[in-house]
């Protein structure tokens, strides 16, 4: 994952644990103060909450402790790599399609940000500008031509509200 990726993931993990926790833990302190706890909703609730909010530090020091953060300007992006912003077309349709190499936790397919583990990635790996390569499908393959590679970070894109299919390559 990227630097700003780990970043973004202590963040949350420390809001999780400094914050949010125990506020909960207090809520739960007052629900239990209000008596019988069998039938108490706000107890059963802040409790719940517990247990959400542990599971997930439990999986966020997991995932903190075994990240492989990669710098991707430390690469030329002349050829497919982490952190590259592609943008291919579809030799059957002459269709153009975007899309950015990130970390599987910063992936959001929807907006073009692509796990560098997912088939198309491992596809376009590696490729150069004029390359083609093809995408087994369950039902059809596609076969596409790499015609722009570049670094975005795509961390100002987030901030500035653009997804890579609105980003305009120059």
């Amino acid at each position: 994952m990227s630097l700003e990726g780990y970043d973004h993931l202590v963040e949350e993990f420390k809001f999780l644990l400094e914050v949010e926790k125990p506020k909960v833990a207090a809520e739960k302190l007052v629900a239990a103060a209000q008596g019988d706890r069998s039938e108490n909703a706000d107890y059963h609730a802040a409790k719940e909450k517990l247990r959400f909010i542990d599971k997930r530090l439990f999986f966020l020091n997991s995932i903190l402790q075994k990240s492989q953060i990669i710098d991707p300007t430390i690469f030329s992006h002349t050829k497919v790599s982490f952190g590259s912003s592609i943008r291919v077309i579809n030799i059957d349709t002459d269709e153009e399609e975007s899309y950015t190499l990130c970390g599987v936790l910063e992936a959001e397919p929807e907006n073009g940000l692509i796990s560098i583990h997912s088939p198309l990635a491992r596809a376009m790996l590696g490729k150069e500008v004029g390359d083609d390569f093809k995408i087994k499908l369950p039902q059809t393959t596609k076969e596409y031509e790499i015609i722009f590679i570049e670094y975005i970070n795509i961390y100002s894109l987030k901030k500035n509200i653009r997804t890579i299919k609105e980003y305009s390559f120059h």
